[in-house]
């Protein structure tokens, strides 16, 4: 009788034997599972948390599909050596039905794709439309798009997601959107991004795609009532009001008298220009086509430059109202608003001065700001408890319109409605804009092209309404230029 144990049998050789497929093996479950746990995370969740909706959507799929690449590459490594060094034990991939094993593999097989399949479709979709968000795109790059994210929540177009306005509807432009927030990702990533975010944003899609799918064109308007409250910097805080019609108007002969300030609107007219400055603030080129083809174009004086086409710019909603969701609001308009509003106790002397000052002082973070703020009044009027609220008010402006880290504030977007603190208007009506022979020009700083006063100043003032206007009455001394010469938004 033999002691010799027999020879045991070759092995069936594995292709997920090696340390690449076993790795690739780990990372797919783990990333599977954390996917299902932080989808349920998700779901369950009662507010939207942008963090968790990329660690779902993109930070676990993304090391699903590293796993599966690296499952494969080993294992086509590992069938090139066995084929070098075992030849015919190589097993070979046979599917026989016949057999209830084979059967009972591909019945296991087919679930597992199927519900593979399920998973990826539950993911794109939820991956699609996370990124459309409001929470994507304002909060998951946190620092970056605090300014905007914040500006745009105190805004007017508060309900409207901003894919509605940066992308629009259309595949193309969805695709272009990716592709642009590739870069964008990379800049985040290794802190390449610009501070603070420059404006006008190049490649945003044209109004009548955008702003027009709510905003009708072709409406008139007509004239709106408006009151303009605001206070001097004396020590009494005193009080300036400003009652105007506003001549707003509309463009289409057919549907009311063409005219006022959506005169300016593609309709019946088309404008054109030629922006000399990055921020379309200085523009010294301007063509004109009327409604019955006739085109005249003014420039400025001393443009003697060759007009490049490609620079040209078609007039849209976007070169007047260029700050319809991130308007950031200047320490004079906030103060000027939350007086208004009994916000700050416009009783408190020399309140206005004040409060615009410590706002406008230069301060490296938010911290820094609040307790600057919060030492300064608190130091100024130390007796006075109307004071607390004050601070807190002071402090809530400077949180919603001032973000140091990225260095923005209302001095570095220029805001092109109105004229007070930008050139606006002005930019074109300066009354400089001549044609060639100097036998037009365009219409000057009228105030009455846009507006009418109907009253001015304070108490009974207000009460004194003019129909027919008032010419503007400056508070104390008369002046003379534009308002921008003085008002750069601290008074």
């Amino acid at each position: 009788m033999s002691t010799e144990s027999p020879l045991p049998k070759n092995p069936r050789p594995s292709l997920l034997k090696n340390w690449l497929s076993m790795t690739g093996v780990v990372i797919i479950i783990g990333s599977a599972f954390s996917f299902f746990l932080l989808f349920a995370m998700d779901v369950l969740a009662r507010t939207p948390n942008p963090y968790l909706g990329i660690l779902t959507y993109f930070v676990a799929p993304a090391f699903f599909f590293l796993g599966l690449t690296l499952t494969i590459i080993g294992a086509l490594w590992e069938r090139r050596k066995l084929g070098h060094t075992v030849g015919t034990l190589l097993p070979r991939m046979v599917v026989d039905l016949s057999r209830p094993r084979d059967r009972k593999i591909m019945g296991i097989f087919l679930v597992c794709t199927v519900l593979f399949l399920l998973v990826s479709a539950m993911g794109s979709y939820h991956t699609y439309h996370f990124t459309e968000s409001t929470t994507f795109c304002g909060e998951a790059c946190h620092t970056v798009m605090e300014p905007e994210m914040v500006t745009y929540q105190h805004g007017s177009h508060a309900r409207v997601s901003c894919t509605e306005c940066h992308i629009g509807k259309g595949a193309s432009y969805f695709v272009k959107s990716k592709l642009s927030g590739t870069y964008q990702l990379y800049a985040v990533a290794f802190n390449k991004y610009p501070r603070p975010i420059p404006t006008p944003i190049k490649n945003l899609r044209p109004a009548q795609d955008t702003c027009e799918q709510c905003h009708w064109p072709e409406k008139f308007v007509g004239d709106l009532d408006r009151t303009y409250n605001y206070f001097l910097g004396d020590e009494a805080n005193t009080p300036y009001s400003l009652r105007m019609t506003m001549k707003v108007g509309g463009a289409d002969p057919t549907r009311g008298p063409v005219g006022g300030i959506h005169w300016h609107m593609n309709v019946g007219n088309k404008v054109e220009y030629l922006a000399s400055d990055p921020s379309r603030t200085v523009i010294p080129w301007v063509r004109m086509t009327d409604g019955l083809g006739v085109v005249t174009v003014f420039t400025a004086p001393g443009f003697t430059n060759e007009v490049d086409a490609s620079a040209i710019r078609t007039m849209d909603c976007m070169d007047c109202h260029n700050r319809p969701a991130h308007r950031y609001m200047s320490p004079n308009q906030a103060v000027n608003l939350a007086m208004s509003l009994g916000q700050i106790d416009p009783q408190i002397p020399s309140i206005k001065a004040n409060a615009v000052e410590v706002l406008t002082r230069e301060y490296s973070s938010n911290t820094e700001a609040e307790e600057g703020i919060a030492t300064t009044l608190s130091q100024l009027y130390p007796d006075d408890q109307r004071i607390r609220q004050v601070i807190t008010e002071v402090q809530s402006i400077y949180r919603k319109n001032f973000f140091p880290e990225m260095k923005a504030d209302w001095r570095a977007y220029p805001d092109h409605i109105g004229h007070q603190q930008w050139p606006g208007c002005f930019r074109c009506h300066d009354g400089e804009h001549r044609t060639a022979d100097a036998t037009r020009t365009i219409k000057a700083n009228d105030c009455n092209s846009c507006h009418t006063i109907l009253a001015q100043g304070s108490g009974e003032e207000l009460m004194q309404l003019t129909p027919q206007g008032q010419p503007f009455k400056h508070p104390g001394d008369e002046v003379e230029g534009l308002c921008t010469d003085c008002h750069d938004g601290t008074f």
